[in-house]
């Protein structure tokens, strides 16, 4: 059976020498980034096309680029139907900064507003007449 707006891609074989055609089973007959294919041999012997599904990244922190840890790697419309607590950790900036980046930031806020009050207190009283 024939399908709609199929493409040949031409696929050898090493053990009889002879050209083998196998066709896209999509609509999209073009070679691109969405549309990688494998081609497979059943155990009829025949040759198919089995579509490859794109590499997934993985989350990583805002700050230092590094890994996050918890977060799945998996395709942006399928973690946009997982749930809320999978795709972030119980924490403040939980699913775009890592731990230690929070860390910091929270001793850094807390340094400021220590020189904050340092400085308030420090600072030169003026006579009043």
């Amino acid at each position: 059976p024939a399908t709609l707006g199929t493409t040949k891609a031409v696929v050898s074989t090493q053990s009889t020498g002879v050209l083998n055609r196998v066709t896209y089973r999509r609509r999209l007959s073009y070679n691109t980034k969405s549309n990688k294919t494998l081609t497979t041999k059943t155990p009829g012997g025949r040759l198919v096309i089995h579509y490859a599904t794109k590499k997934t990244q993985i989350s990583k922190c805002g700050d230092c680029k590094e890994a996050l840890r918890g977060i799945p790697a998996v395709r942006p419309v399928k973690l946009a139907g997982l749930s809320k607590r999978v795709k972030k950790v119980n924490r403040a900036y939980g699913g775009s900064k890592c731990g230690r980046c929070v860390r910091s930031r929270i001793i850094r806020a807390f340094l400021i507003e220590e020189q904050k009050i340092d400085a308030k207190d420090n600072k030169p009283q003026t006579a009043k007449k």
